[in-house]
């Protein structure tokens, strides 16, 4: 395991301070029957996470503040005695849900952080996760030294404790605060969805071996940090994410434990061999050292650039694989030790890979980073996206990815001047290619009539390529960054409306997202659904898209034919293959 990398060590510290509340709280959960609402609890977390990334605070807070209120939501509503415990859990937490669900879509845009802590991510772990954990280990500790034998009685015989005095409300309330505080601590490493895979999942494992609280804690504590930590382990060898591996793993802890104990000893040690070798059936090795200089870029659009300057004599890691929405990506633990290993890492900049910064951290990497936003030809502040003062899709007005080039090229020859002859042929042949596409995709579009060049597509990502060839953007389903966010109803009947004042002739679905939206909003306004656009990121190698000059002539192609009623279309020169 490579142990030096920081991310490790994080996730190894936090681990081990979540084990301590793995054993001591999950046992109680597990003897009290509570997983169900453990579940729900930290499920409930996601408004909260929305509000605290909407509104600029910690997102910890946020988690909390959730959970809390999810426990006193519960506890009102459970006073009424003609409702069952579970069913006032899934009542609230639909509630929760809902509420998450409408401050994402109509209030806030979700980012991609709400989406990692619904699923973990070590890389996100800091110092101040670090002393939650800790604090929620601490709380475990003191709360089951004073309640603990009383939270017992209160499971086992209520009537019996309320006579003894142990069934006071209060100490219900502690503990469920003390679960709200440990379902916080676990969401940077398991993900607000995976919380019963370090709370409960461990000591239930246990509960199946021993009836003795004492054994029962000690066991689960242990067992936990065993899980978590070969989880990490696996994670890294399968590049898989952290928290589903943990979860994977605790799970089929428990399947060989309950196997075993319903089977013979052969049986049981066949089964377990079965299981390990399931298990390690995925394993991979972890990325070697290079013997030429090591190159990151961030996205397909990036990477692309980068390999037409700098040539097969240079290795360029690419971290997001085409296809794949670059606002959203959980860097992989192949993707920390690439960059690890780097000297260069190459980025979009802006909010279209802002995990950059938490990737180079968590490595621990003294590369040079490069944002190839910095020195754009043409900024377009405000223009077709409605997150950030700057739309982060430079790369659609050739001009800046020209400008990009010259950053490419002069950051390689900083590295290796040796190469700085062959690197400045390339870009030169390159940026011939870059221009002469430009003027082809200029000259395609103006033969759009004047009425028809309003462009309505499902991502607002178009703001450079409509400023640059004469276009404007109507409308979009998803101005936000997160594509997944959904418009309300009432503003997809105000774009329909426009569709239908204006005759725009098409609307253009994002390539792989899923666009049932488009279909509706287009079939209301009377307009097509044209062809599929790629804007955040390129098709797969070998489709004509693969390219980033490839991309921009089959989106021409798409748009030209799409508001023109298939009355047009745009065959671009061999420049764009």
């Amino acid at each position: 395991m490579p142990i030096e990398l920081p991310y490790v060590q994080a996730g190894i510290a936090a681990v081990l301070l979540l084990s301590v509340v793995s054993g001591l709280l999950g046992s109680f959960i597990v003897l009290r029957g509570l997983a169900f609402f453990v579940h729900a609890v930290g499920t409930a977390t996601f408004p909260g996470l929305v509000l605290a990334e909407g509104l600029g605070f910690a997102a910890a807070l946020g988690g909390f503040g959730a959970a809390l209120a999810f426990v006193v939501a519960s506890a009102a509503v459970g006073r009424s005695h003609r409702t069952g415990a579970d069913s006032v859990t899934a009542l609230v937490l639909v509630g929760c849900l809902a509420a998450g669900v409408i401050l994402a879509s109509d209030i806030f845009a979700s980012g991609p952080n709400v989406e990692t802590l619904l699923f973990g991510s070590l890389l996100l772990i800091d110092t101040g996760d670090l002393w939650l954990a800790g604090g929620a280990a601490g709380l475990a500790l003191a709360t089951a030294a004073f309640a603990g034998p009383r939270w017992l009685a209160r499971g086992f015989d209520p009537a019996t404790a309320t006579a003894l005095g142990a069934g006071t409300a209060w100490l219900e309330g502690l503990l469920l605060a003390a679960v709200a505080l440990a379902a916080t601590a676990a969401l940077t490493t398991v993900g607000a969805l995976l919380v019963t895979a370090i709370l409960v999942v461990p000591a239930a494992t246990v509960r199946l071996l021993t009836s003795s609280l004492p054994a029962l804690q000690l066991g689960a504590t242990a067992l936990a940090a065993v899980e978590g930590i070969l989880g990490i382990w696996l994670a890294i060898e399968t590049d898989a994410p952290p928290g589903a591996a943990i979860a994977v793993l605790s799970g089929l802890v428990f399947a060989g434990v309950a196997v075993s104990r319903s089977l013979g000893a052969r049986q049981a040690a066949l089964a377990a061999v079965v299981l390990g070798g399931l298990a390690l059936a995925g394993c991979g090795p972890v990325a070697v050292g290079r013997d030429r200089l090591g190159v990151v870029a961030t996205t397909p659009e990036v990477a692309d650039l980068v390999r037409n300057v700098a040539g097969p004599g240079v290795d360029v890691e690419q971290v997001v694989e085409p296809g794949t929405d670059p606002h959203e990506y959980e860097p992989r633990p192949s993707d920390v030790s690439a960059t690890a290993e780097a000297e260069i890492i190459f980025r979009s900049g802006g909010d279209i890979d802002d995990w950059t910064g938490t990737l180079v951290d968590g490595s621990g990497s003294e590369a040079i980073v490069v944002s190839l936003d910095r020195n754009l030809r043409v900024p377009l502040d405000g223009h077709g996206h409605d997150q950030g003062e700057t739309d982060p899709h430079w790369w659609h007005d050739p001009r800046n990815a020209a400008a990009a080039v010259a950053e490419i090229e002069g950051a390689l020859a900083a590295a290796e001047p040796r190469t700085g002859p062959e690197l400045r042929r390339r870009a030169a042949a390159y940026l011939g290619r870059i221009r002469r596409v430009d003027r082809d995709v200029a000259r395609c579009v103006a033969r759009i009539p004047a009425a028809s060049r309003e462009l309505v597509a499902q991502h607002g990502a178009l703001g450079y390529y409509a400023n640059r060839y004469g276009l404007q953007v109507a409308g979009s389903l998803s101005p936000a960054l997160n594509e997944e966010a959904q418009p309300s109803a009432g503003e997809l009947a105000d774009l329909a409306d426009l569709i239908e004042r204006d005759g725009i002739e098409a609307v253009f679905p994002e390539s792989g997202v899923p666009h049932d939206l488009v279909d509706a909003v287009a079939a209301d306004g009377g307009a097509e659904v044209g062809e599929e656009l790629h804007t955040d990121t390129l098709a797969p190698e070998d489709d004509p898209a693969g390219t980033y000059l490839g991309m921009e002539a089959e989106n021409t192609d798409a748009i030209v034919r799409g508001l023109t009623g298939g009355r047009l279309r745009c065959r671009l020169a061999e420049d764009a293959r």
